[in-house]
């Protein structure tokens, strides 16, 4: 038994082997690992695998996260550490809940991330309230981002390691939610540690390479994906500068996005042209010169407040933002207009910002993630045009 007021390795004061952990398994590496720690600390652990879509399609792709033989790696992995493995269907959620919202945003002109969504509406969601059901005391997952203690509760902390950091694709975290996960990879230093403990650990996966497409895009082919999802999306249209010169045809506006330069086929201008709206209703690609592309103005929808304060009693702060996941924080002012919605003034205009990402806000002196909400548009995009063009 633990000795009184000793908290065990997941913040528990009880021994590892009272202490119920599910740990959702990806059959990747990472999970693997947290997976393969904490039974080897002892923890009563189960391991939880998603399907998530059609498992006959699954089985014959390679390189996504919840494909058929990532299922099976995960499963051995559970029987070479001894710990139960369960899969758990999830298809019907997952396709109401995350892909068709995604083809419906990419119908729209916006550029979604449907990984935020997923972590979001199923694995943060259905799945932690599936871990309750089995009286686990907490769910851990092989994210790369830490959850530290702080004087109002558990705060999320960016990764050890920034260049595996994934806060921007957790950024709708909740505080309640926060409270029951966890994180153990999130301090390492670098991707060769949790591949060390991997081989320490004698895993199959250990050198199984990082998943790199969203599990239901295979090869990144946005456009094929849409097109199966809803036939006859790709409807042909016009190309268009600004004032709605007519440069070109295209196959769909499905198959561009915002700050796209490359595979115009407008060849011959003097000037090179980036994609700076999709206009759905027209069939229009809207192309013209970068600088249209840069903007300082981010409107925001579906806050998710992790601070400390009260959102919007706390009025107007100074924070660092990321509104790509590729692109480092910047600094910005954060201007609240409802407990959901906020406006954010960056101080130095970014390209590319487009609806559908999100604009992820972090604490400017610290590592601690502040929350964030899905951009909605950008001020140059929203005033492009021809006058016959939305607005």
């Amino acid at each position: 038994m633990a000795r009184d007021g000793v908290i065990n390795s997941l913040g528990f004061a009880k021994p590892p082997s009272e202490t119920r952990v599910v740990v959702a398994m990806s059959g990747g590496v990472d999970s693997s690992v947290v997976a393969a720690q904490l039974a080897s600390e002892g923890y009563d652990v189960v391991g939880v695998t998603l399907q998530l879509y059609d498992h006959g399609a699954a089985l014959a792709k390679k390189g996504a996260c919840c494909a058929g033989r990532d299922i099976h790696d995960a499963r051995r992995v559970a029987e070479e550490m001894g710990f139960p493995h369960y899969v758990l269907d999830y298809e019907n959620t997952f396709r109401e809940a995350v892909i068709d919202e995604f083809a419906e945003s990419y119908l729209a002109g916006a550029t979604p991330v449907p990984c935020i969504r997923c972590n979001e509406r199923v694995k943060f969601k259905d799945l932690l309230e599936t871990a309750r059901d089995l009286d686990a005391d907490c769910m851990a997952t092989g994210h790369y981002i830490q959850r530290k203690m702080g004087e109002s509760g558990a705060e999320l902390h960016t990764a050890g390691d920034p260049t595996r950091d994934q806060s921007y694709f957790l950024f709708s975290t909740t505080a309640e939610q926060l409270d029951y996960l966890r994180f153990p990879l999130g301090h390492l230093k670098s991707k060769a540690e949790t591949r060390e403990l991997a081989a320490k650990f004698g895993l199959s996966v250990a050198d199984k390479p990082d998943s790199q497409d969203i599990c239901f895009v295979p090869n990144g082919d946005y456009a094929a994906v849409i097109e199966k999802l809803r036939p006859g999306a790709a409807e042909p249209g016009s190309i268009v500068d600004v004032n709605g010169q007519v440069l070109g045809e295209h196959k769909g506006v499905i198959h561009y996005t915002i700050g796209q330069r490359r595979g115009l086929g407008i060849g011959g201008l003097s000037t090179p042209l980036y994609v700076v709206k999709l206009d759905v209703d027209r069939k229009e690609v809207i192309v013209g010169p970068k600088a249209l592309l840069a903007t300082r103005e981010v409107p925001i929808k579906e806050v998710n407040w992790l601070g400390d304060s009260d959102f919007l009693a706390g009025g107007e702060r100074r924070i660092a933002v990321k509104v790509r996941s590729t692109r480092p924080p910047t600094e910005a002012v954060l201007h609240p207009i409802s407990e959901t919605e906020a406006e954010v003034i960056l101080s130095e205009a970014e390209e590319g910002v487009s609806p559908g990402q999100a604009c992820v806000f972090y604490d400017r002196d610290s590592t601690r993630v502040l929350g964030g909400g899905w951009i909605t548009g950008q001020r140059n995009a929203r005033t492009l045009g021809h006058p016959n063009h939305r607005a």
